[in-house]
């Protein structure tokens, strides 16, 4: 699986939205369903925990998800939004454009981007290979720990291991992922040199905007 596919996964359900990281816990062929979303502790035991549980979720609900898109995009919604810190992730995708910008207006881009990833990747879910494992690395404290880097690599047969790093800062009293990098690829460095020319012409609204109505289509491939 080329990592160009990972990324959007990881994006998605974030430990996750996306690839790589709905399959960080796959240790088995079979994995152990995991009934409580995890709140607390390390930022690898998280990842480990909640990936973990996504991915037994996915597999013990393929069929109903298969049948139901809403309930699919019901339960990866619910699941980025818990883990995922899309308000500062939008914020960096943004880079100088979202300087003084209103909060108002970092969200309803935060909200367009994600929306528009989850209806042009969701359904991938489904076909998502569950046959992989992972190797956990290491946990890098960053800026005086204000910034944990969790570094793994995702094992698959038949081919060489895929470097995914994980980036996550507390909010309140909770780790959650702000960006996803495959094989050193950044979802953040990826977002923001897309829309650059757009906001560039345009206001963070009005992007906003174009994503939403999908004149403006949000490609998480990063075509290595």
């Amino acid at each position: 699986m080329k990592s160009s596919r990972l990324l959007p996964l990881a994006l998605l359900v974030a430990g996750a939205l996306t690839t790589a990281s709905i399959a960080l816990a796959q240790t088995a062929s079979k994995p152990a369903v995991a009934a409580t979303r995890t709140t607390q502790g390390t930022p690898s035991q998280l990842v480990f925990a909640n990936s973990s549980r996504i991915l037994a979720t996915l597999e013990a609900r393929r069929r109903e998800f298969t049948r139901s898109r809403g309930a699919l995009r019901a339960f990866v919604s619910s699941e980025f939004r818990q883990m995922w810190d899309r308000d500062y992730s939008a914020r960096l995708v943004l880079g100088r454009h979202g300087r003084g910008a209103a909060e108002a207006d970092i969200k309803l881009f935060a909200d367009a981007l994600a929306d528009n990833l989850m209806d042009r990747y969701g359904g991938s879910l489904l076909g998502f290979n569950t046959q992989l494992r992972v190797r956990m690395k290491s946990e890098t404290a960053l800026r005086n720990g204000a910034i944990v880097k969790v570094s793994s690599e995702l094992l698959r047969s038949g081919g060489e291991p895929i470097p995914v790093d994980y980036l996550m800062r507390k909010v309140g009293n909770q780790w959650k992922v702000f960006d996803v990098l495959v094989e050193g690829v950044s979802f953040v460095q990826t977002f923001r040199s897309q829309f650059d020319s757009e906001l560039t012409r345009k206001s963070i609204r009005q992007v906003a905007a174009d994503l939403r109505t999908g004149q403006l289509q949000a490609d998480a491939k990063t075509g290595r």
